[in-house]
């Protein structure tokens, strides 16, 4: 056992597990008064979901079994079973490529899972019963997530990761792709909010979004450096990365914004961190302190773009701009990788377009996305179809619930209690 690697590990799992609640305030700030309650229950419900599911099927279903099938891992490693066997096999040095305790993936793994599902949603705030939200993602978090996990990251054998030869270090699909696009399947099975296109939906917090916007930066630190599995040169590599592609993300955000309205905005700096950060995301270990320079410069003028006109002229309500920040700036930074991975980081035999001249990369990041959308969105569909069938025929909210506020109508609880029916 690598004891520095140990402790990196223990360290990067726990930054990434803060990355949820973060994500809680994230939203919270960015949802209305009425119903900052429940936007913020719904990332938190979260947790006790993955931590059931994850434990019991998630974590066998991505990386069980013995890497033969290209869908799921297998059925093996259910309840976790054998996983405190394997640690003490560890311990007394009877596993000869062991670094750090495997008993780590799991629950590195399973924060990865956890902030994923919260992502999703950002698409269905002020408007979805709370039990169809738990019942969907719970599901979601067993048929969905895990194949996706281990078609990506499954090694040898794996559909997208082996077969294609897409490149992903730490989430662009497997994270951001399949949670943006599952907040927007979710968004128009809802429906529009009451209002949607006629009034402004304005943050009701905006200090929140900053301190959510700023515990998502810390933690994303153990999440892209993480990935690496080791404290060393690629953990610094996608630590540095991290950093520039975020800073650049700001800077690109509030340039487009004061170019587009007249001013730059908190709430616009604080959007533009996660756009640059979603967009190193799957490069953070592949490219050059430079090239994750121009990713974050890029990827934010596009979300911009996603988010204040795409959504208006296709007309999908998704509240909190799940898919506009995470599908989109996932597939921006996942097309960037293979233009600008440094061959001789590359985990397959191609490097970046920008190095080679060859477009091999480039043509098996852009597959891996298209399957990554087509096996995530058909799913969607299907589950979120079959969830609105058992909640009789509605996944959303009474008109009158909606207008007295989610925390009330859901919860029987407010925020704050002086402004109930003022908002």
């Amino acid at each position: 056992m690598d004891s520095g690697s140990s402790a990196f590990m223990l360290v990067c799992t726990m930054l990434v597990l803060l990355m949820t609640p973060g994500l809680a305030f994230f939203y919270g700030g960015l949802s209305r008064r009425k119903n900052v309650g429940n936007t913020m229950v719904m990332v938190f419900v979260v947790i006790g979901i993955v931590a059931l599911t994850w434990t019991l099927f998630g974590w066998s279903l991505a990386y069980g079994g013995n890497g033969e099938n290209p869908i799921f891992g297998g059925f093996d490693q259910l309840l976790l079973l054998g996983s405190t066997q394997a640690m003490l096999a560890e311990a007394q040095l009877a596993v000869a490529d062991a670094s750090y305790p495997s008993m780590v993936d799991i629950v590195f793994q399973m924060a990865f899972c956890m902030i994923t599902t919260a992502i999703i949603t950002g698409g269905v705030a002020g408007r979805m019963r709370f039990g169809a939200v738990v019942a969907f993602l719970t599901v979601w978090t067993v048929v969905v997530y895990p194949p996706l996990a281990h078609m990506v990251w499954g090694g040898d054998g794996s559909l997208i990761g082996d077969v294609i030869g897409a490149l992903d270090f730490a989430g662009g699909d497997v994270v951001h792709i399949s949670s943006g696009l599952t907040a927007l399947v979710l968004a128009v099975l809802v429906g529009k909010r009451k209002g949607f296109g006629a009034m402004s939906y304005r943050p009701h917090n905006v200090p929140f979004i900053a301190l959510g916007a700023a515990l998502l930066w810390f933690g994303w630190f153990g999440f892209n450096a993480g990935s690496a599995f080791a404290a060393d040169g690629i953990a610094a590599l996608a630590l540095v990365n991290t950093v520039c592609a975020s800073g650049a993300g700001v800077a690109s955000w509030m340039v487009t914004e004061r170019l587009a309205v007249g001013k730059p905005t908190l709430v616009g700096a604080c959007t533009g961190l996660v756009a640059g950060l979603v967009g190193i995301t799957p490069a953070a270990g592949f490219v050059e302190p430079w090239a994750a320079l121009v990713i974050g410069i890029t990827v934010s003028p596009i979300c911009y773009l996603a988010i204040s006109k795409l959504k208006v002229r296709l007309g999908y309500d998704d509240a909190l701009d799940a898919f506009g920040c995470h599908c989109v700036g996932g597939i921006v930074g996942g097309v960037l990788t293979g233009i600008f991975c440094l061959p001789e980081l590359s985990w397959t035999e191609y490097g970046g377009l920008l190095y080679t001249g060859d477009f091999s990369l480039l043509g098996s990041q852009v597959l891996g996305i298209l399957v990554t959308i087509a096996f995530v969105g058909v799913c969607d569909i299907v589950l979120g179809l079959i969830v609105k069938a058992c909640f009789k025929g509605s996944l959303r909210v009474s008109g009158e619930a909606e207008a007295q506020g989610l925390d009330v109508a859901e919860h029987s609880e407010s925020a704050y209690p002086a402004y109930v029916g003022l908002d």
